[in-house]
Formats: C-alpha cells, structure tokens, sequence
C-alpha cells in the first residue's frame, strides 16, 4: 500500500517541491489540498484520514501584525482538531523558521505553534517533528516575498536593479538540500516530540550573494560562458538564477564563421577552462596540421567519414585513425604531435572538439607544421 502524505501549503514554494520530489517514489501519495480546507472541518479530517504523514507549512508572513499571529495560531489548532476528528495518528512535521527565536509576529507565532503541538503529542502520544529551518532559496521561490535571493534573481533576470537595504551574513540552504531532509525524517518518525535545528549549507553577506548573481548575469548574457564554481553553492545560486530567466533567454544564437572548407562554431564556453565547438567540413579538406604545446585537446566525428592523422614532431611516424560518424570515438590530440583531420567521405563531415582552454588569439598555443 501507498504511504499517504498530506502537505499543507504544497502549492507554494517549499510545498511544491516536496510533492515533486516525493512523487519521484513510487509508493507514496499526495492528496491534493487547498486552504480554504482549513474553514472545512469535515472536509479537512476527511483528508487527513489514514494519512502516513503530514506536513504543516501553510502559514501567513506578510500582512497585519495581530492577523499573521492569529492566523498562524489558528492553522495549527484546526490541524490537530482534523487529525483527532479523522481518528488517525500521523507523523506531524511542522516547518518553523530561526525567526521562532526573535519578537516578531511570524516568529511568535511559530513559537506558539510548536507550543501547542508538542503539547498534542504528549496528549496523543504522536510523533511530532519541528523543523526549524534557515533561509531557504532555490527556483520558484516568490520575489519580494520568499527570499532576497528570489528578489535579486528576479530582477537581474527582468533588467531591474537590486537594492541592498540591510547587508548582514545570511544562513542558507538550498531547496533540493532541505527535500533530503525532509525525505529523511518522513523515513525515521521520532518515538514523541522532537525538534530539530536544521543546518545551514552556506552563509553569505547580502552583497556577497549580489556580486555573484551579477557575475553570473554577465557570463550568461554577455559573455555567453559557464561560470566557474568555487563550490556547491554557487552552483545551486547559478541554477537557481538561470531559473528566473524567461524562456525566450534559454536560446542563444551562436556565431558561426565560414570559409571554403566549411563552418565553424563555439557551442559552450566554460568561464575558467574548456569550451566545446563544432565544425562542419566539405568533401576533400583537411583541417589542422599544427601542434600544441601546452593546449588538451579532442576530436569525435559525429557524421561523415574522415581520417585523422597525428605525427610527433621531431619525428617520421604517421598514426591514422579511420573514424565515423556511424561509430563514434573520441580520439585524443596529445601535446607535441602535430594533427590533422580530413574528410574522406562524399558528404559533409560533422566534428565535435573539446579543449581545456580558451581560445585566446594572443596566446592561442597553435603552432603550425604539416603532419
């Protein structure tokens, strides 16, 4: 039988991720929800009925002071008089947030909420699991609203310009980080009441984290590169940034240069390091005959017939490689050997290239010499 697991709040941010990662499992089910469920006792309890888990995340942040308080207060009353109207005992996992230890009405709120469910566990002898997470960012995070992440990926992304109006060290996890955890804890339901302070994967000044989204707007609209990593976080902060691009910028036109012997064009360009190009050759050329020194470089044929040729210089040793696109390899051009390709086919040949460099004209480690 399916585990059920019922998440409040699973069409915002956080929630929508949790259903599509654990609809990745085959034996799990997730009831729609809506949270006009929450004025439906009947409807609600009908939900929550043989329910494996659930998840709590509806909540209100933003609005009325006294209203946020007594809005998030009420949603966890009206979840445990559900859950004991259902007659069913699930794994409750509430979502608190580090505000919980600040004055604020959100933070109280979530403070009290815990309150009253640590309180039912004991009642009931539930397994009740507080989560108390740190910031939280990733795609689908609401601008203006979830994340100064989401505020700043949204802007850079829409020709706006960020404003830095407190610049403090914030403590972060990314969205597909915190699912794991979440996932975890679904697997180990604790005996009664536990809380948990999720950790943080990275902290970063406010600035800090704008510098880097606007790096990455500039290797990706201007310089057409992929950014180099320093870590996982700023991979996780540039897949998250390109989330917010529209779809129209997914397409990038590439420039393609074209003689006699055929076309050339860069398809990808690492900021620090390798790029990929491809090239398509007419019936008869040769490409190449040069050599590098310092310069990784390899050759797949994709399409057509052709034989590459490598000589180290110095010496009189020819090695050929016939290769095809109808088998593909990879062959390697080591430093100090002079290459060549040639199409020897009736078609056009089609060849991907990868190099551990960029191509710098002043610098280009290309020296010519026949093979």
């Amino acid at each position: 039988m399916k585990r059920k697991i019922v998440i409040t709040g699973v069409t915002g941010f956080i929630g929508s991720h949790l259903r599509d990662r654990f609809c990745r499992e085959q034996d799990i089910e997730i009831p729609s929800f809506e949270d006009a469920y929450f004025s439906q006792l009947e409807k609600l309890s009908e939900v929550l009925a043989n329910s494996n888990t659930v998840i709590h995340l509806a909540a209100m942040n933003r609005g009325d002071e006294k209203e946020i308080y007594d809005t998030n207060i009420e949603l966890v009353n009206k979840l445990v008089q559900a859950i004991d109207c259902s007659d069913t005992c699930p794994h409750v996992i509430f979502s608190s947030s580090m505000q919980a230890a600040l004055d604020n009405p959100y933070g109280r709120s979530k403070k009290e909420g815990e309150r009253i469910l640590q309180k039912w566990s004991k009642k009931r002898n539930a397994p009740v699991t507080v989560l108390t997470i740190p910031n939280v960012f990733g795609d689908r995070g609401r601008p203006f609203y979830n994340s100064v992440v989401a505020t700043f990926c949204h802007l850079l992304t829409h020709n706006g310009q960020p404003q830095i109006k407190v610049d403090k060290k914030l403590y972060l996890i990314y969205i597909n980080e915190l699912m794991e955890i979440f996932w975890d804890k679904i697997q180990k339901p604790p005996k009664g009441f536990e809380r948990v302070d999720v950790k943080a994967t990275a902290t970063a000044k406010v600035t800090d984290i704008l510098a880097l989204l606007n790096h990455f707007k500039e290797c990706y609209y201007t310089k057409k590169n992929v950014p180099a990593f320093a870590s996982d976080f700023e991979k996780n902060l540039c897949n998250t940034y390109l989330s917010y691009a529209e779809p129209a910028d997914y397409e990038q036109p590439l420039a393609l240069r074209t003689d006699d012997r055929g076309s050339l064009f860069e398809v990808v360009k690492e900021e620090k390091g390798s790029q990929i190009f491809f090239s398509t050759t007419q019936p008869g050329i040769v490409r190449g005959n040069h050599y590098h020194t310092r310069k990784q470089e390899k050759f797949c044929v994709v399409k057509g017939k052709a034989i590459i040729r490598l000589r180290r210089i110095g010496t009189d040793k020819i090695v050929k490689y016939k290769v095809s696109g109808e088998k593909p390899v990879v062959v390697e051009m080591p430093i100090f050997y002079t290459h060549n390709i040639e199409n020897v086919g009736q078609d056009e040949l089609y060849t991907l290239f990868w190099t551990n460099e960029l191509y710098d004209p002043a610098n280009s480690d290309t020296f010519y010499e026949e093979v």
